[in-house]
């Protein structure tokens, strides 16, 4: 799907949609306890779907989304098992799905083949190959999937912690199912740090025991998921891009967001103060990556410089989001420069417009895009706006209850 934007301000009240970084942690979690575990406040984005049915074809019980909510019956206590054949995955376009869940079906399964879309197997995952050799679990990667199998044993696991939290939080979820303990070190600084702050907050909730001290955490195994109720938070990622339109002279007002929340994401309130100054700004993206699009777009468009730094991973995501937030960007009419780890933007007063940019296949470029054309002078053209629905199925819907203009073909 093409959408073409008019450009016009917005105004009004929005509340994101939930956290899609929560909502995987928390099913994921459900999914391992004994019992049933109810769920609200669940977006049915693409990812999230994802996670659900991976979790099912492990053998938990999901009851159809109503809405906003989803019933979990899950797998309760278990050990590994050797099955016939092993269970095969189709993980979307979700690096969260994929890298979650490997350690968890060695733990719960003996392994398992895994499939994706778009780049999501091409995206690295040598810190768990590194592992998988110290500890002599198979595993093949070929043909667009990746099939892992062996027994995952208690004991040492080293990874580094500024290539991608994800590897840290898959063996948080597995290693507490062991029959003995384990713990994790960190081989280098941990990057994405709230992230791991998510993972530790939803495994409290579900009764697991894990104990941190700097770049090292304890994990004792023999431990159960216990079954639990939880409401899915607000997503700061996504009001990231709202916080953006407001930046840009949009009327717009973010609600029933948790200023305590774990998620790492929530400083786009502090960097949104910063950018909304005149004057040079750098901005050290490493905990926050995520960000750098609707933080660009913010840039674009205001008085000084702005210097975006430690981004480097950025160009692994859905796209070389480094590349693609220059390249739309760049064609609006912003004065934009991509280095090898970060963005230097130029601020102007506005965007020209006027333009197709492409949507590289990114939902956060897209949302990019459709703020700034609030702030061009002729309407702009995102072709394969569609998606958008991998994290934010109902944006265009809030886009146009904003007063946003757009016409989609």
């Amino acid at each position: 799907m093409n959408i073409t934007i008019q450009p016009t301000q917005l105004k009004g009240n929005i509340t994101p949609p939930p956290s899609k970084s929560q909502a995987h942690r928390v099913v994921i979690a459900a999914a391992l306890a004994g019992g049933v575990s109810t769920l609200s406040n669940v977006a049915p984005s693409q990812d999230i779907q994802a996670t659900l049915g991976c979790m099912a074809t492990m053998g938990t019980g999901v009851e159809p989304m109503e809405e906003t909510v989803v019933r979990i019956h899950g797998l309760g206590r278990f050990v590994a098992q050797k099955m016939d054949h092993l269970l095969r995955f189709d993980c979307g376009e979700s690096g969260s799905t994929l890298r979650f869940l490997v350690p968890v079906a060695l733990a719960v399964a003996g392994g398992g083949a895994f499939a994706g879309r778009g780049r999501l197997m091409e995206r690295p995952q040598k810190p768990y190959f590194d592992l998988f050799d110290e500890k002599g679990v198979f595993y093949e990667q070929r043909d667009g999937a990746l099939t892992v199998k062996g027994t995952l044993k208690p004991g040492r696991y080293e990874l580094p912690g500024n290539v991608s939290s994800q590897f840290i939080t898959g063996l948080l979820y597995a290693l507490p199912l062991l029959n003995g303990d384990s713990e994790i070190l960190l081989t280098t600084p941990l990057e994405s740090e709230g992230y791991v702050d998510m993972t530790l907050e939803a495994l409290g909730l579900y009764g697991i025991n894990v104990r941190r001290q700097e770049n090292r955490f304890a994990v004792p195994g023999r431990q159960q998921y216990q079954s639990r109720d939880v409401r899915i938070e607000a997503d700061w990622s996504q009001a990231a891009f709202w916080y953006a339109a407001r930046a840009l002279g949009s009327e717009v007002s973010v609600a029933g967001l948790n200023k305590e929340s774990a998620q790492g994401d929530r400083v786009i309130a502090q960097q949104f103060e910063q950018l909304t100054v005149p004057g040079d700004v750098a901005l050290d993206v490493s905990q926050c990556p995520d960000l750098v699009p609707a933080l660009a777009a913010m840039a674009a468009v205001r008085q000084g410089r702005t210097y975006i730094t430690n981004a480097a991973r950025l160009r692994i995501k859905e796209s070389d989001r480094l590349a693609a937030v220059a390249d739309v960007l760049g064609r609006l009419g912003a004065d934009v420069t991509e280095q090898a780890d970060g963005l230097t933007l130029v601020g102007r007063d506005s965007l020209t417009g006027g333009v197709s940019v492409d949507s590289h296949n990114d939902h956060r470029i897209v949302m990019m895009a459709a703020v700034a054309a609030t702030c061009c002078h002729r309407p702009i053209t995102v072709v394969g706006a569609h998606c958008v629905a991998k994290s934010y199925p109902d944006f265009w819907k809030d886009y146009e209850k904003l007063g946003g203009r757009i016409v989609r073909s």
